[in-house]
């Protein structure tokens, strides 16, 4: 079946799964997973990375002839260590792509929005393509699309959690609240999370710790990227409506 590709600022990309680069039992299995799940795109965390000797870092590890990296701001405190970490990361050749994101209740590690929007418009300005985390707020999805946000991302449930979709409600209103792509990212658990948010009409699916601490990632990897798949081929082809039954010889006089 034809697909149009998953468009990100001024790329474009066939497949629409994303994956991590943290948690992997070992670098091969990491190198693997990434191949099992047909990804073009890599989110890794900067803080992971020793920026000073590339070659010995978890870059070494990862094919950017193929795959094309985001770097995250995760564990940013503020708007503006969000924007040093962006800077750190393209001066890095991590490219242009970054996930903004600033803690904003450690616990659960879910965002502060309005540092997000303040350092994702300091980062569109400069030439950055942001992929800011908003909630599950349409109308902070709105205002991060006009800061310059390439897309919005908006967590399943709390990262890390596992918990799977807990509001598809709240996606959808974001969905219908900006024209740029919607990305699920944070709380995905197994393949049918990843299904159930594409169905809904998101764009991609971010995967991180669901595959790679999985019993066997690379297997994980394979299911979640035929789940995308179907899951946006399901939401293409268009569901029937819910009914109560089948009226099976006609309506009801």
């Amino acid at each position: 079946m034809w697909d149009e590709p998953l468009v990100l600022a001024t790329r474009s990309f066939r497949s629409r799964l994303v994956v991590g680069a943290e948690r992997y039992p070992s670098a091969e299995i990491m190198r693997r997973s990434h191949e099992a799940a047909g990804a073009e795109l890599v989110a890794l965390a900067v803080r992971d990375l020793d920026l000073e000797s590339p070659g010995g870092s978890l870059l070494a590890s990862i094919d950017q002839s193929r795959l094309t990296l985001i770097a995250t701001t995760s564990g940013c405190r503020t708007a503006d260590e969000a924007v040093r970490t962006a800077y750190l990361a393209r001066e890095a050749g991590l490219g242009e792509f970054v996930k903004v994101d600033v803690v904003g209740d450690t616990r659960t590690e879910m965002p502060d929005v309005s540092a997000v929007l303040e350092a994702t418009r300091t980062l569109a300005r400069d030439g950055f393509a942001p992929l800011a985390v908003a909630g599950d707020d349409p109308v902070a999805a709105r205002r991060l699309e006009e800061a310059g946000a390439a897309a919005i991302l908006v967590p399943a449930a709390p990262p890390g959690s596992g918990l799977g979709i807990r509001n598809p409600y709240a996606i959808r209103l974001v969905l219908d609240a900006v024209a740029v792509s919607v990305i699920v990212a944070g709380g995905i658990g197994t393949a049918s999370d990843a299904a159930l948010a594409m169905e809904l009409g998101c764009h991609a699916v971010l995967v991180g710790t669901a595959i790679a601490e999985a019993r066997d990632p690379e297997a994980m990897a394979e299911a979640m990227r035929h789940a995308v798949e179907a899951g946006r081929g399901a939401h293409k082809a268009g569901r029937i409506p819910r009914r109560l039954h089948r009226h099976a010889f006609g309506p009801p006089e």
